[in-house]
This record gives structure tokens, sequence and C-alpha cells, in this order.
């Protein structure tokens, strides 16, 4: 008996791809899609760009549509992605942030417009190779799960709402990497040993401070460095070509590392300072999305990742009278980043989260 119909993200990458497989022997009605979000015209820009949206990841998607025996099609999310992912970016950076485009992507790309899309189609869930799962609380709300994977993705999903969580699949969440590109090569999958994708998708060179001059067509401003104390230490090329933490392409040599600890576009300064002056035991976060919670009421033990790669660390959380949240760690943290997400945890499961102030 079929469980309904799902519409599966792919990407090109293994792990939508075995999302698809593992659908389909569960015993759902698959159809496969592909997002165009890429902003160029030319094939021949867009062939090998674009990431997991370029053109090269549509056929590799497509081929593996055709060995599942499942329909394939690309559905244009050109106008959304730049709203909401590219300008998005262009305007953090502008404003010294540093931004998340993956979460953007996740939250107002795959898991609104798609949805919405494919729900407006006939569809019963979309679904795709992230590696988390939906689970269901004693008080009837779902959150998310981390895997046991060293390569949980909860920490990109955390601003899911409810309706999207009820109308989610992630079926790879249950599994391991190796685990997968198992099940892919024993499918017959031909993407079974294809390369994670590590870039951001639209600007797969690295080189955000001139993706966005080029975007915008203002040039970068060039301004001071400066210590904690506001004496000026040399010249910066543009406030885009940095973040907090960071240590190299700076052009200044001091015989000691130095690092960018604060950016301040209204004077259109970099501070620099030493390593010891990046940590801090305290965050603000504004923008919260809460999942095992309708709202926090009273402070909460959780644990906190300021990033996608750091390790989770103890902390307590409480609401301010703004709606905000101060988050104090057990532990300092190196360079809290303005922009970036902090996702808090309960029990493996994602409390909730917001942007770091």
């Amino acid at each position: 008996m079929k469980k309904g119909t799902v519409v599966v993200g792919m990407s090109g990458g293994v792990d939508s791809s075995a999302a698809a497989w593992l659908l389909k022997e569960e015993g759902y009605d698959v159809i496969g899609v592909t997002m165009q979000i890429w902003q160029e015209e030319d094939p021949a820009v867009t062939a090998d760009n674009g990431g997991c949206c370029g053109l090269s990841a549509v056929e590799d998607a497509r081929q593996v549509a055709d060995r599942l025996g499942i329909p394939h099609y690309v559905m244009n999310f050109r106008e959304v992605f730049k709203d909401k992912v590219i300008d998005y970016f262009i305007r953090e950076y502008r404003e010294g942030r540093t931004p998340n485009p993956c979460i953007a992507c996740n939250r107002y790309v795959k898991w609104e417009a798609l949805l919405n899309k494919s729900l407006a189609l006939g569809a019963d869930y979309i679904a795709t190779g992230h590696y988390a799962s939906v689970v269901t609380l004693p008080n009837g709300r779902l959150t998310l799960q981390a895997s046991s994977s060293s390569k949980d993705q909860t920490y990109a999903l955390y601003n899911l709402t409810q309706e999207q969580l009820r109308h989610t699949l992630m079926p790879v969440g249950r599994y391991t990497k190796p685990e997968v590109r198992m099940m892919a090569e024993q499918a017959g999958l031909p993407v079974a040993h294809k390369p994670d994708s590590q870039e951001i998708c639209f600007i797969p060179d690295h080189d955000y401070a001139s993706y966005i001059a080029r975007e915008t067509g203002i040039p970068d401003v060039p301004g001071n460095f400066v210590d904690d104390e506001g004496r000026i230490l040399g010249r910066h090329r543009g406030i885009s070509h940095y973040t907090i933490g960071q240590r190299k392409h700076l052009g200044l040599s001091f015989g000691r590392p130095v690092f960018v600890r604060e950016i301040r576009p209204r004077t259109n300064e970099v501070v620099l300072s030493d390593n010891d002056r990046l940590f801090s035991r305290t965050l603000i976060a504004d923008r919260m999305n809460y999942m095992m919670v309708e709202d926090l009421t009273e402070p909460a033990a959780v644990t906190a990742k300021i990033r996608y790669s750091a390790a989770a660390c103890p902390a307590v959380i409480e609401k301010r009278p703004d709606g905000s949240v101060l988050c104090t760690f057990e532990e300092p943290q190196r360079a809290p980043t303005p922009g970036q997400a902090v996702v808090f945890y309960q029990e493996n499961c994602v409390l909730g989260g917001g942007v770091i102030l």
C-alpha cells in the first residue's frame, strides 16, 4: 500500500539520491525535483557552477531518477533565491555581519517555495538528504533530532516551522555517510561516490567580496584597521573581505598573530586584537524560532552551537523583555559572530535557535 506522494529535492548528490531510493523502497510515490536557482543565462557559465543546483547537478539527478524509474522535473526558483538568499547575503556583508546563506535557502527556498509548490501539486510531503530526523514530542510538537552521524545537519534547519515539519521526511538521518554511500552503490546509483559540495553554491571560487562588488556595482571602500583603543594600525580593503575571528589575508605584519574582533560599518573600521579578546561567555540572539516549545517562558539549560562546525557547549538561555535571548555559556566561546546562527539543543533535539547580534 502506497504511503503517499513525496517530492524529493534532488541536488544530484549522493544524499538526496539515497533519500529518493529509500522512500521508494518504503512504498512512497516519489517525484524528483531539482531546483533551478542559478542566475546566469549562459549555459557555458552555469554548467559547472551553481553547486548543488547547477546544470551538472540537474543531469546527475536526472540519471538517478532514470535509474530509480521515477519522474524528474526542474522547477524554477530563481526569483525567490535571489530575494531570500543572494540579496540577504549581500546585505548582511555590507552591514558588517556574516550571513549563513544555506540556512536562508533551507527556510525560504526548500521549505517554503518548494514545499508550497509541491503541496499545490497534490504531494503529501517533501524530502531531502539532510542528516536529521523529524520526531514527535510528548507535547505534540515536532522537532529535529541530531543524527548519530558526524554529518549532523540540524544546525542549518533550526528555523523550520511546525507546519513545514509536518510535511517533511528525512530518510537518511538514521544512517552514517559511509552507510549512505554503500546503499547508493548497492542500488546502482551513478552518484554513489560523488564528492560532497563544499562551497557556497553561487560563489564557487569563495571570493565573496568580489562577488558582492560585481553584483551591486558598488566597489569596496577601503578603511582603517584599528586596535581596541582606536589607534590606526593600517588600511583594509573593504569590510566585505572580513569576518570575526579571521587571521589570514589581513595584509599586515605585527610579528605576532592578530585577529578580526569587530567590524564597524558606520565608521568603516575593522578592529584587530589578540586571540584572547575573541572569547566571550555570553551572546544575545534575536529572530528566534522555537521547536520543542511554543515560547521560552523561563531560563533553560541547553547545549548550544554558534557555528555549524563547532562543538555544542552547555549553556543557560533566558528570554529578554524584547524577545531576544541571552545565552550564557559554561565555557567561553571563541568569536561569536553577528549574523551567524546559534542553535540550542536539549536531549539531542533542537529546542530552537536565532541569529547572533
